[in-house]
């Protein structure tokens, strides 16, 4: 059975809101989150809710990377065990491409570097898994994925390179 944390929340009139957590282990930690973005990391006496044992501020860039820090990976017990070599890569089509108006079955990209373009940005919107028939546009990003040397090849193959 997978454990559920409640997490209370307090408007703070002028200033923002007041998230709460009680832990297991009877840790009262509060995050207090400002109009303009910053927050307040806090400890109180889980007896007294007005007594902050200790706070620190974070700036939203802060708060961001925290937040990385913090949240479960839910693969990361496989790179202990495999050794996998993927990157990924955004390539632009540009008016340089020989691909600018063809589709991704055109390219051939997976079949001649082993390499996967596995969604195109275009504009405001993603694709995600496009078919053979896709036709690219002008300002397209590709998103590839593969060893280095097919991510590379992609590029080279997609910039006309």
């Amino acid at each position: 059975m997978e454990h559920t944390a409640h997490v209370s929340k307090t408007a703070l009139p002028g200033v923002g809101t007041r998230y709460d957590l009680n832990t297991d282990s009877g840790r009262h930690i509060s995050v207090v989150v400002h109009q303009d973005g910053r927050r307040i990391v806090a400890f109180h006496d889980p007896e007294d809710d007005d007594n902050c044992k200790d706070s620190t501020p974070l700036a939203p860039y802060e708060a961001t990377a925290l937040s990385k820090l913090l949240m479960p990976d839910p693969v990361g017990h496989l790179h202990q065990h495999l050794e996998i070599d993927l990157v990924t890569e955004h390539i632009p089509i540009t008016k340089r491409s020989p691909f600018a108006g063809r589709t991704l079955g055109s390219t051939q990209a997976r079949a001649r570097t082993g390499a996967s373009i596995v969604a195109v940005l275009r504009r405001t919107d993603a694709v995600p898994s496009p078919t053979p028939d896709f036709r690219f546009a002008l300002g397209d990003t590709l998103v590839v994925v593969g060893t280095r040397e097919g991510v590379d090849a992609v590029a080279e193959l997609i910039t006309g390179g």
